[in-house]
C-alpha cells in the first residue's frame, strides 16, 4: 500500500468524522434558531394583540360610551378588535390565527374547541402559570401555539358579565341571554392563544443546512485535492526518485546517476545519506578488488 493510497484512507476517515461532527453541531444550531425564530414571532403576535386590545379599553371605548347606551357596539370590546385585527391578517396568512378561546363567551365564535379548553383549564388550575406553549398538527401542517390566560381583574366588565339583569339591555338584544354571564372578579375564563406556521421556518433551516454542508463538503474535497497535490510534489515525486536511483545501485549498476539535492529538508537529507553511503560502498569496492 502506497504513501498515497494510506494518506488518502486516513483523510477520508477524517473527512468522514470531521463531516459528521459539523452536520450534528449545524443541524442542532440551525433547527435551534428555527424554533427560536417561531416562538419569537408568536410572542410578537401575542404582544401586538396585547396592545390593540389596550388601545380599544383606553382610547376606543370612551369615545363610544355614550353610543352603547342606544347600541350595542362590538367595537369597544378588547377581544372583539384583537380578533377583527387578526382577521384581517389572515387574508393574507392563513396559517396564522389567534383567538380569544373563552369557556362561556357572549360571541359564539370565541367558543373554545376541545384543546383549547384544556388550556383554559390549565390556567384554572394553575393560578400562577402565565403561558403555555406547544406544538400541534393543524389542517394547514404543524403549528406552534402561546397561551396566556383572561383573567376578569376591571371590576367594570363584571357590568356586561355577571348577570343578565345587569348587563346592558342592548348586549342581550345583540347576543341573546344565554351566554357570556356569571363571570366573576379573578376568574380565568379564557385564554389568548397565537398559533404561528412552523413548516416555513423549519424548511428555511432545513435548506440553510443543506447548502452549509454541500459548501463544507466542497471545502474538504478542495483541501484534500490539495494536500494529494503537495503531498505528491513535495514527498511522493522525490521519494520515487530516489527508490530509482537505490534499485540501481543496489543491483550494481555504476552508471546511476547522483540523486540532486535543492533543498533542506528531510528528503534532502535522507538523499544525502543515500550519497555517502554510496560514495562509503564504492570505495569498500574498491578495496576489496585491491
Amino acid at each position: 500500500m502506497g504513501l498515497l493510497l494510506k494518506f488518502n484512507l486516513g483523510f477520508a476517515a477524517v473527512f468522514v468524522a470531521g463531516l459528521g461532527a459539523t452536520a450534528y453541531v449545524s443541524w442542532n444550531v440551525v433547527q435551534r434558531n428555527a424554533r427560536e425564530e417561531i416562538e419569537q414571532d408568536a410572542r410578537l403576535l401575542m404582544e401586538s394583540a396585547v396592545a390593540q386590545r389596550n388601545y380599544t379599553v383606553s382610547q376606543i371605548k370612551p369615545l363610544l360610551k355614550t353610543q352603547m347606551k342606544y347600541s350595542f357596539l362590538p367595537q369597544t370590546v378588547p377581544a372583539y378588535a384583537a380578533t377583527e385585527v387578526f382577521s384581517d391578517l389572515r387574508r393574507r396568512f392563513p396559517e396564522f390565527s389567534y383567538k380569544e378561546a373563552t369557556l362561556n363567551p357572549t360571541n359564539p365564535r370565541d367558543r373554545a374547541v376541545e384543546w383549547e379548553s384544556d388550556i383554559v383549564q390549565l390556567f384554572r388550575n394553575d393560578a400562577n402559570r402565565t403561558e403555555v406553549s406547544s406544538e400541534r398538527e393543524t389542517p394547514t401542517g404543524r403549528s406552534f401555539y402561546v397561551a396566556r390566560p383572561i383573567r376578569i381583574r376591571d371590576p367594570e366588565c363584571l357590568d356586561c358579565h355577571s348577570s343578565v339583569q345587569a348587563a346592558p339591555v342592548t348586549l342581550v338584544e345583540r347576543y341573546g341571554p344565554a351566554n357570556g354571564f356569571d363571570w366573576k372578579l379573578n376568574d380565568v375564563i379564557g385564554a389568548q392563544i397565537i398559533s404561528v406556521p412552523t413548516d416555513v421556518p423549519i424548511r428555511r433551516a432545513t435548506e440553510a443546512f443543506r447548502r452549509f454542508m454541500i459548501a463544507v463538503a466542497a471545502v474538504f474535497v478542495i483541501i484534500g485535492v490539495v494536500l494529494n497535490l503537495m503531498l505528491w510534489q513535495i514527498v511522493i515525486r522525490p521519494l520515487v526518485r530516489l527508490s530509482a536511483v537505490a534499485n540501481r545501485v543496489s543491483t550494481g549498476d555504476p552508471t546511476a546517476p547522483e540523486f540532486a539535492v535543492r533543498s533542506r529538508d528531510e528528503i534532502a537529507e535522507l538523499a544525502r545519506s543515500f550519497a555517502r553511503m554510496r560514495k562509503s560502498v564504492d570505495k569498500a569496492m574498491k578495496l576489496l578488488e585491491a
